[in-house]
């Protein structure tokens, strides 16, 4: 059986994933006739389907007849993707911004981008891009902001083990990256758990 994913061109082999994950336990030692291990490559490729697989839309926007020409941002946008380098989870959340032209999006749709670009195997530095260039393309805004906080498992379980700690990448464009009081006040809607 294969799982379509983001586009056509990509499918999950679940069958294949199923074999190698079976094939991944017996590397690791593990006795896969074991009563507890017996689904356990069927449920594994089932998991990592669900998580390379966004959830379709149609990307909403509206004329933006009022002439609207403040931020809009969405805040605290839970996500979360798997590391391509050590196929672990990293979580976080989102805050995604745009200066709107002559089009505004619907508001669960930032949500809707951030989850379409992170459930594939990701770095945040990309994810991060991916999103900004996203809403670039598709709105054709004055500026986008977008800044990702994320805690790593391949950090916090393994290596360094720094548990807790956070990563942060931003992508800034157009006027938000260029005007500095836009800048600013992006920055200053994004992060004000940081103040006080």
């Amino acid at each position: 059986m294969t799982v379509t994913y983001l586009d056509a061109r990509t499918v999950v082999d679940l069958r294949a994933a199923e074999q190698a994950v079976a094939d991944l336990l017996l590397a690791l030692g593990q006795d896969v006739d074991s009563e507890h291990l017996l689904e356990t490559p069927a449920r594994v490729a089932r998991s990592f389907a669900e998580l390379l697989t966004p959830s379709t839309f149609n990307p909403t926007t509206f004329p933006n007849d009022q002439g609207y020409d403040e931020l809009v941002v969405a805040r605290d946008i839970p996500f979360h993707s798997l590391c391509e380098h050590h196929l672990l989870p990293f979580r976080g959340i989102a805050h995604v911004g745009y200066l709107p032209g002559a089009r505004i999006l619907g508001l669960s749709k930032l949500a809707r981008v951030v989850e379409l670009f992170s459930r594939r195997l990701q770095v945040q530095e990309r994810l991060t891009q991916q999103v900004a260039d996203w809403l670039e393309q598709h709105l054709e805004p004055k500026g986008v902001g977008v800044v990702l906080e994320a805690e790593h498992l391949c950090m916090s379980l393994r290596g360094v083990r720094s548990t807790g700690s956070l990563t942060v990448t931003s992508s800034l464009t157009g006027i938000v990256r260029e005007d500095p009081r836009t800048r600013t006040e992006f920055l200053a809607l994004t992060r004000p758990w940081r103040q006080g």
